[in-house]
This record gives C-alpha cells, structure tokens and sequence, in this order.
C-alpha cells in the first residue's frame, strides 16, 4: 500500500521529512503546507534543497484536505490546536514531532483534539523531539527487568552550531540569568516533555502522584555570537539542564532530563556526555547510550550537513509510525498504543 502524504511546513525537521517522504516508495508526498507567505507557491523539493518534486507548497488548508491524504506530517516546534481540529475533523491522520506526544500539556486544546478525532475517525501520534523516539527504548528496555526502580533518559547536546532562536528561546535560551520568572519559562517551552513522562508511567502501569520540573542554569561571560545572527548577551542564559520528573510517594521514579550548552565561554562550564543515555535502574539495571554518525558515504561538507544527521532522528520516527497511525482506532495514540512500528521502504536498494 501506498500512502498519500501532506507535508506540515518546511523548516528544520520539515526538510528532512520531505527527504525521507520522497525516498520512501511506500509514500507519496501528494501536498505541502506553507507557513511562510514567501513560500507559497514555490516548489517543495527547492525550498528543501532537493530536487523540483512537482509539488507546489500552498497555504490553502481547504486544498489540501481536498486532496484526501492519508496522513499529515506535522512538524511544527509547538502544536496549533485549532490547525490540528480541523485536519482530524475532516478524517485525516497526523504523525507529528516538537511538541506533542499526548497533548497533557495542552490543557483543554487535548479534549478538543479527541473530540476532533471522534467526529473524523482520525488518529493523531506525536514522537516529540524532546526526549522523542528515547521513551520508546527506555519502555523496551524496562521490559528485560524484572523490577523496575526508576527510569533516567539524559538528552546532553552542544548547540552551538544550531540555527534556531525560535526554537530555543521558549526554552530559556538567552534571557537573563537573574530573571525571576525564568523556571516557569523553561516549564512552559519544555512542557513536551511532561507527555513523555505520562508514557513511560503508562506503560509502567504507575499512577504518579505528581510531575514536576526542576532547571538549572549556566550564563555565558562574554557577547556570543551565534548563527542566525542571533546573539546571547554577556551575563545571559547559555546553558539550560531541566528535568522533568514523576514522582510516587516520595520517589523520583521516571526522570526526563535535556542538558544543553552553547559557546565555550559558559559559567558554570558543564561538561557533557554527548548525545542520550537511557537508563533503567533495577534488576537488572539496563544502561544504554546512543550516538549518532556519518555513513560511510557520508558527503557533509558543512556545520550544517552534521545538523541535519540530528534533524533526521527528529524527524523519522513520526515517518515509520504513518501505516501503524493509519490503522489504529481514532483518538491520540502513543507508543503504548501502537504495534512494534516497523521501518518499512528505508532499507537501501541492493542489486541480487
């Protein structure tokens, strides 16, 4: 079976989606949703750098509906919840990243996102991007124990190089390290992450007695200049550790934590593991760390080409959940919800 697509936006994660999309022959990219006035009308695979695809983006919500996909990839860093109803209320699927995994943190926007689901007999997924496609190892590996005392998911990652304020700001990034109201900054932008929380406590069949979020923070000492042309001031947010946290009686029991640093002129200068560690604490304990390279064949050239090998991860595993997503019961689905989604159409074509 091929499955018809429109593509949610074009920007960091929505470019390697289109990729994955086009080079999946189980998929076929049908329409394009175009954020950006800019972008209207322009051909989808030039705005992601690829080839022209005969695929003109659009902003025309009504067209692309009309076109009856199958599934909506919506990449997105946060959720319109009034974009989101319309597309399930008129039967369509969603697989998305960012910020939604089961839409706790959206507060009543989630019981209009069911209702929505209800009237279309649609089904919507979100993978998130913070911690993302890591719940779903940590609910693997805890099922190779037999007990379970806590599980820890560390994200550790220099951002320097990456061009997103937009993305970053909501989290903390670049106010002043003196500011009041900077925790519940953090809360809000992270919120994602809370979600996560919720899965791994559902597939534990815990009951939590409370989720919180506790941050840290690290400023840096002098002007840095960033890409993008953005810039953190001397004395202001370069460095952000949050953790998210579900609590049982008086016991950490699921701790979710990203620790993110940009520049080298950081106070305090927290070193970091690069890249995930998962860890399920118990008998026995399960600790696995996960790093990301090159292929072999890799061609990157640029600070940017190593981005996007992370922009790939962001992206896929909403991808490889579309036929799960398409064949499950309408409302919001989680992992917990879902078969073993398979990675269907990625394997590399060998000559016999």
């Amino acid at each position: 079976m091929t499955y018809r697509i429109v593509q949610w936006t074009t920007g960091n994660v929505g470019k390697r989606s289109v990729r994955a999309i086009t080079a999946n022959p189980t998929l076929e990219l049908v329409g394009c949703f175009a954020w950006s006035p800019a972008k209207v009308g322009r051909d989808v695979g030039e705005l992601c750098g690829i080839e022209p695809l005969g695929v003109k983006a659009t902003n025309d919500v009504e067209a692309l509906l009309a076109l009856k996909p199958d599934c909506v990839v919506y990449n997105p860093m946060f959720p319109d919840v009034d974009e989101l109803v319309r597309i399930l209320g008129a039967g369509v699927n969603v697989v998305g990243t960012a910020g939604f995994i089961t839409g706790h943190c959206l507060g009543a926007g989630r019981d209009r996102l069911t209702e929505a689901c209800e009237l279309g007999g649609s089904t919507i997924f979100g993978s998130g991007i913070n911690p993302g496609f890591t719940q779903l190892l940590a609910i693997v590996s805890a099922g190779l124990c037999e007990r379970v005392d806590k599980i820890a998911v560390v994200e550790a990652i220099d951002t320097t190089i990456y061009n997103s304020p937009a993305t970053e700001i909501p989290m903390g990034f670049g106010y002043p390290i003196d500011r009041p109201d900077l925790g519940a900054i953090t809360e809000k932008g992270s919120g994602v992450f809370a979600d996560a929380v919720f899965v791994i406590a559902d597939a534990l069949g815990a009951e939590l007695d409370d989720v919180r979020c506790e941050a840290e923070y690290a400023k840096t000492t002098e002007d840095l200049h960033l890409p993008g042309a953005w810039t953190i001031a001397k004395g202001c947010v370069a460095g952000i550790d949050v953790r998210w946290k579900g609590i049982v009686g008086d016991s950490d029991v699921i701790e979710l934590r990203g620790r993110w640093r940009k520049g080298q002129s950081l106070d305090p200068d927290w070193e970091l593991d690069m890249g995930y560690t998962i860890e399920v604490q118990g008998q026995p304990t399960i600790k696995t760390t996960l790093q990301f390279c090159p292929p072999p064949d890799f061609q990157g050239e640029t600070l940017d080409d190593f981005i996007m090998l992370g922009l790939t991860v962001a992206a896929m595993p909403a991808i490889t959940a579309i036929p799960a997503v398409v064949a499950a019961p309408p409302g919001i689905a989680s992992y917990n919800d879902l078969p073993l989604v398979l990675p269907r159409g990625v394997l590399r074509p060998h000559s016999h």
